[in-house]
């Protein structure tokens, strides 16, 4: 096991959960205010998606980002922060006589689809590494859009975390690490319990931590009520966790939860188990990060 156990918050995602808890943050503000709860709580990095404030629904608004950026690092400069970098792959199909594309779908190129994390250079931006169905949506990448990112985090200076749902992912990571494109150790993202992806067990679990290559640095979570008999198995298996509102609503059956709470169990499960919580300073020099950042002083008086 890991003596020291990196906790991430997923604050919001992109699932249809706002409609399900009041507790989901939905507009730039909220989403800032959960990050520094969790961090508050014991969460070292935060993932962040972000939600059109009218609608709630997923948005990639590189505005929207750069509020939610811009109000965390005006209160926390230490907090590690983890963009998403899997919208703008989602294919949706009408089929009548034939098929066709249905117009929610949101498909664009490798730089349309991070052009905030190239703009904000966040620590960390995610990578879907590979196509999958969710549900009746078909999120869609191949490998050359993969690399194309990997080139923009490279000159950006953004850290991937290569998320991963099945076995199939991690091999095409390993093509892409073995053709230099990811920085060493390469970091993954154990994504498990997502319908058609990798169940959420622990021979799962095992069976993804095995096919990493040597030296890989990983984490992984689960979705539903599997979120923290899955941070258990990931600390057992030498991981690191990863807890929140994207992935879990609820902190008991029937007890819907906060961020702020999911990363205080999570934390002190983490204990229970005979580890420690890793500080936003010790994270960073796990994932062999730059130093937080230094507030500029002020000239005034």
């Amino acid at each position: 096991m890991n003596h020291d156990v990196i906790i991430t918050c997923a604050l919001t995602g992109a699932g249809d959960t706002a409609s399900r808890s009041p507790y989901v943050p939905v507009t730039p503000e909220a989403i800032a205010e959960d990050a520094l709860a969790a961090a508050a709580a014991g969460a070292a990095v935060v993932h962040i998606h972000v939600r059109d404030p009218d609608s709630g629904q997923p948005s990639r608004d590189p505005k929207l980002f750069a509020e939610v950026h811009e109000r965390i690092r005006s209160r926390n400069t230490d907090l590690i922060l983890n963009y998403t970098g899997g919208m703008g792959g989602d294919l949706w199909f009408e089929f009548d006589d034939g098929a066709a594309l249905a117009p929610q779908s949101d498909f664009v190129g490798a730089r349309e689809r991070v052009q905030h994390i190239l703009e904000l250079g966040p620590e960390i931006g995610s990578l879907d590494s590979g196509s999958l169905n969710f549900g009746e949506m078909v999120y869609a990448t191949t490998p050359n859009i993969l690399r194309d990112i990997l080139v923009a985090y490279r000159e950006r200076g953004v850290r991937p975390e290569i998320e991963v749902f099945e076995l199939g992912h991690i091999e095409i990571a390993r093509v892409l690490i073995d053709e230099g494109l990811v920085p060493e150790p390469p970091m993954f993202q154990l994504c498990l319990g997502v319908k058609y992806g990798a169940p959420a067990t622990p021979r799962a679990m095992m069976a993804m931590r095995d096919a990493l290559p040597p030296g890989a640095l990983w984490a992984a979570f689960g979705v539903g009520r599997m979120q923290f008999p899955m941070v258990a198995q990931a600390v057992l298996l030498g991981g690191h966790v990863r807890v929140g509102l994207e992935d879990n609503l609820y902190l008991d059956r029937g007890i819907l939860a906060t961020n702020a709470a999911l990363v205080e169990r999570a934390a002190a499960l983490v204990r229970d188990l005979g580890c420690e919580v890793a500080s936003t300073e010790g994270a960073r020099a796990l994932l062999g990060l730059p130093a937080a950042l230094t507030p500029v002083a002020s000239d005034k008086s």
